[in-house]
């Protein structure tokens, strides 16, 4: 009886490992506004739904990490540095993914300028930030349950300048 069972469990398993699951890509990080204690970014997620039917997206996790830079005489290096946290947080409940099609979801970062300060020695070299952002998009599948696409995107922000920020 047990080996029927175990039999059961690994055709199962096999079935949802083969099933099609959603995609995500991050497609762009941009800024959006600066308000009276913090700048705002913000990244466009792209995800898309195989499934006939539209999935609930329950949460999502992100971090943000500063990148230091190691200027050298002819060209410049990064390394992504995983202590230097300058944004994390979650969002509840962000909407949910249309059946059999690609929706953009919309994750603001703010990043407080105290954060920003502490980072002078990357933005005084060439006034932007080189930075890793790690996503976690939870979304609640029929018959699973709740699953994370990890998502990890690596850019460079130009911070504004006085113009780009009263225009």
């Amino acid at each position: 009886m047990s080996q029927l069972l175990d039999k059961a469990k690994n055709f199962v398993t096999e079935k949802i490992n083969d099933m099609a699951k959603p995609e995500a890509s991050v497609t762009d990080v941009d800024f959006k506004r600066v308000s009276k204690d913090s700048m705002e970014y913000l990244a466009k997620v792209s995800v898309r739904n195989p499934y006939s039917t539209p999935i609930p997206i329950c949460e999502i996790n992100y971090s943000f990490k500063s990148a230091s830079s190691i200027a050298h005489k002819d060209a410049v290096f990064f390394c992504v540095d995983g202590e230097r946290e300058i944004a994390s947080g979650r969002i509840p409940d962000p909407g949910s993914l249309k059946a059999k099609d690609t929706t953009m979801v919309d994750v603001p970062v703010r990043v407080p300028y105290s954060i920003l300060m502490s980072l002078a020695k990357d933005i005084g070299a060439d006034w932007d930030i080189d930075y890793q952002l790690d996503l976690g998009l939870v979304i609640d599948l029929p018959v699973i349950g709740n699953f994370t696409i990890p998502l990890s995107y690596k850019g460079e922000l130009k911070l504004p300048t006085l113009s780009t920020m009263f225009a």
